[in-house]
């Protein structure tokens, strides 16, 4: 009885490898979501208001960053900080 038990028991630590599934070929071939939406898409350069927001993004950043600042403290300041 305890080498059935035992067999059994070998057979169960053994058998996941038969269990686990192969990815198919064109999964893995498959681009992710976002890059086949930006593949056929010619980036255009950002406007000047796009520009200038991104300026003023990294600079309540540094401020925030020097400040330490994390957490809703530092949602707060960049929220009033870009807010301009």
């Amino acid at each position: 009885m305890k080498k059935l038990i035992a067999a059994i028991c070998f057979l169960a630590l053994a058998s996941p490898g038969a269990f686990a599934q192969e990815k198919s070929k064109t999964a893995e071939k498959k681009a992710p979501p976002a890059a086949e939406k930006m593949a056929g898409k010619a980036q255009k350069a950002p406007s000047e208001a796009q520009k200038k927001q991104q300026e003023r993004m990294k600079d309540c950043n540094k401020q925030a960053g020097d400040k330490k600042l994390k957490g809703n403290a530092r949602k707060s300041f960049m929220s009033t900080c870009l807010k301009g």
